[in-house]
């Protein structure tokens, strides 16, 4: 097990690193001033120098990768979370840093990039994989639906996360239909809260009931 951890953190590590490498390789072709976020319609509304852009910003991603093994083990109830969310838990860094080098390098090199249909779909794809996994998440203090109810109560725990599971890969489906409609952001931002919202009441409402 600890080689098969080993190997996940050093193919992670390596993912993170990809748009570094490449970057540096077209660093000559980039401009100085790179956009580095962008509003809701997709118009640049932030800028950063190349090397802040292309090197620093995965760079960040890429050392928070090779710490996170070792705050997820400070977690007293490490061994309550199973390989298969451990697997995902270590992955969701290095996607997200692929993903967001991907989108800037690309725009620095002049391509038209729809940051207003390519981050909700992502975001939805996300959330239906992270859903997937929801129900089989235990009791854990780093993972999961932390609130006081959930993390007081295994029975409150479980039901929390298969009502929290079905909702987000619902709203994570939803999110990817509406990304090619004009109501893509307002629909966006009311499911994100939905996906926040219900499983808190829905926990406490049960902590309530029993109670």
């Amino acid at each position: 097990m600890m080689r098969e951890n080993k190997r996940t953190l050093i193919l992670t590590s390596v993912v993170c690193l990809i748009p570094i490498i490449v970057g540096l390789l077209l660093y000559d072709k980039i401009p100085a001033q790179i956009a580095t976020h962008w509003d809701i319609n997709g118009e640049a509304n932030g800028w950063s120098s190349k090397f802040v852009g292309i090197v620093v910003f995965p760079g960040i991603l890429f050392f928070i990768n090779l710490l996170f093994p070792f705050l997820l083990k400070m977690d007293p109830k490490y061994n309550n979370v199973s390989n298969k969310v451990k697997s995902l838990l270590h992955w969701i860094i290095p996607i997200v840093c692929l993903f967001a080098s991907t989108i800037t390098l690309s725009a620095a090199l002049g391509v038209n990039v729809k940051v207003e249909i390519y981050a909700p779909l992502f975001c939805g794809v996300l959330f239906v994989i992270i859903g997937n996994y929801l129900p089989k998440v235990k009791q854990s203090y780093m993972v999961g639906i932390k609130l006081p109810w959930t993390l007081s109560d295994e029975e409150n725990w479980n039901k929390t996360h298969r009502m929290a599971g079905f909702l987000w890969v619902l709203c994570g489906l939803f999110m990817i239909l509406f990304t090619f409609f004009p109501v893509r952001i307002p629909a966006f931002i009311i499911l994100f809260v939905l996906m926040i919202l219900v499983p808190t009441v829905y926990s406490y409402l049960i902590y309530r009931r029993k109670k």
